[in-house]
C-alpha cells in the first residue's frame, strides 16, 4: 500500500490554524474540508471560508505514493490527530484516508478535491515585514475594533503604506487607535481595511509559528501574507474607513504628563462604580493636580487627586466615560504617559513615542448636555 508519513506535531499545528475556518458556515459543504495535497517531500494543506484563506505546508518524511489531491472532513482529522503522537502514517484506499499510528489506525471518507473552492494563485508581493514587530503594533490597535458595528467600516483595521510610514488604524466611533512607523514604507501609497476576523486569525497563525519574517502582497482582490510555510489570504471589506486626519490635529493642545500606574487604579476604582450605566467621570486638570470625581446615586462616589506634570493652562474640566480611557491604556507600557488637551470639546490624545513607532489613542468627551444612564 502506497503511504507517506509526517511529524504529528507539524500537522497538527497547522489543522489546528485551520480549524476557525474549517468550522465556519458558507454556502458550500466543502469549506469543512481541509484539501490535502501529498507530494514526494511536502504536504501542502488549504482551507477557506470564502472570505479568509490559508495554505500551509509541513515535511513528508517518506512518501511511496504519487502526488494526488483530496479532501478529508476539517474537524474530525483535526480531533483525531489531536490524540497521536509521534510520527504518522498515512495512506488513500477505498476512498477513504488512513491514519496509522502505533496501535491506532483510522479511516476517514474523503472527497473528490475539484470539488474545493478555487483558491487564490499568482501572488504579487508588496514588501518584506518583521513578523514579531508586525504582531506587535496590531496588538496596539486591534482592541479597539468592534465585533459588530452597526457601521461595517468600523469593524476593520485601517492599514495605511505611503513613502513616509506605515499606519494601523482602529475606531469603535468613541475612541480611535494608531500605530505608525517610518520603519516601511512603499513609493505607490496603499490602503487596505481588513475585517476584524482576519486580524486575529493571522495574529494567532503567526504567534504560534516561528516566524522570522512576513511578506505583505497581493492577490486579485485580495490581501495575502506570506510566511516560509503558509499563505494566509482576506478579502478586504469595501466600506471606506471614516477620515480620521482632523480629529488628531493637535493645534493648540496642551500637553500634561500623568503617572499611568496610578491612573489605571483611579479608573479601575470609577469603572468599579458604574454598575453596568453609562455615567460620566469629571476630570479636573491643573497645574500639578489632576481632580477626578464620580457620583452614581444608586451605588456611591468616588473623589481623588494625582499628581499632574507639565500642564500650563487655566484649569481644564472634562467629562470622560472611564472604560473608554481604560482600554486603551493596555497599549502603554512606560511609567510616565503624555497626554494632550485643548476643551471640553475636544478629545484627550494619549502619545508615547518608542524606539521603532509610535502609538496614540483619543477618547472623545462625554457632553455636559448628553443625557446618562
Amino acid at each position: 500500500m502506497a503511504t507517506f508519513l509526517v511529524d504529528q506535531k507539524e500537522l497538527f499545528s497547522i489543522l489546528s490554524s485551520m480549524q476557525p475556518i474549517c468550522s465556519k458556515r458558507t454556502t458550500l459543504d466543502t469549506t469543512s474540508y481541509i484539501l490535502f495535497h501529498v507530494g514526494h517531500r511536502e504536504l501542502v494543506l488549504k482551507s477557506t471560508d470564502l472570505e479568509v484563506s490559508l495554505q500551509s505546508s509541513c515535511r513528508v518524511n517518506s512518501s511511496s505514493l504519487d502526488e494526488t489531491s483530496f479532501l478529508v472532513p476539517g474537524k474530525r482529522v483535526f480531533d483525531l490527530v489531536k490524540e497521536l503522537e509521534g510520527e504518522i502514517e498515512c495512506s488513500l484506499k477505498n476512498n477513504q484516508f488512513f491514519i496509522k499510528s502505533g496501535a491506532v489506525n483510522v479511516g476517514l471518507h474523503i472527497k473528490d478535491a475539484q470539488t474545493f473552492p478555487p483558491f487564490p494563485e499568482r501572488i504579487e508581493n508588496l514588501m518584506q515585514l518583521e513578523a514579531s514587530f508586525f504582531v506587535e503594533l496590531v496588538d496596539k490597535v486591534a482592541f479597539l475594533i468592534p465585533p459588530h458595528n452597526a457601521n461595517p467600516a468600523l469593524n476593520g483595521l485601517f492599514l495605511e503604506i505611503d513613502q513616509q510610514a506605515l499606519k494601523m488604524t482602529t475606531t469603535d466611533g468613541h475612541c480611535l487607535a494608531q500605530a505608525r512607523t517610518s520603519s516601511y514604507k512603499l513609493e505607490t501609497p496603499q490602503r487596505w481595511l481588513l475585517p476584524r476576523r482576519a486580524v486575529f486569525e493571522l495574529k494567532k497563525i503567526l504567534e504560534n509559528v516561528s516566524q522570522p519574517m512576513l511578506f505583505l502582497g497581493i492577490c486579485g482582490n485580495q490581501l495575502v501574507f506570506s510566511g516560509e510555510s503558509f499563505n494566509f489570504f482576506t478579502k478586504l471589506l469595501a466600506e471606506q474607513f471614516p477620515h480620521y486626519g482632523a480629529i488628531l490635529e493637535r493645534q493648540d493642545f496642551v500637553p500634561a504628563v500623568l503617572d499611568r500606574a496610578h491612573f489605571l487604579k483611579t479608573l479601575r476604582r470609577t469603572s468599579c462604580l458604574l454598575s453596568g450605566q453609562f455615567l460620566a467621570t469629571q476630570f479636573g486638570f491643573e497645574a500639578e493636580r489632576l481632580h477626578v470625581a464620580m457620583e452614581n446615586k444608586e451605588v456611591g462616589s468616588i473623589k481623588e487627586e494625582l499628581s499632574l506634570d507639565q500642564f500650563k493652562a487655566a484649569r481644564l474640566d472634562i467629562r470622560f466615560y472611564s472604560p473608554y480611557l481604560l482600554a486603551g491604556l493596555q497599549a502603554f507600557s512606560d511609567e510616565k504617559i503624555t497626554v494632550y488637551l485643548k476643551n471640553a470639546a475636544k478629545p484627550i490624545i494619549f502619545e508615547a513615542e518608542k524606539e521603532s513607532y509610535q502609538i496614540t489613542y483619543l477618547v472623545m468627551p462625554i457632553s455636559p448636555t448628553q443625557p446618562q444612564s
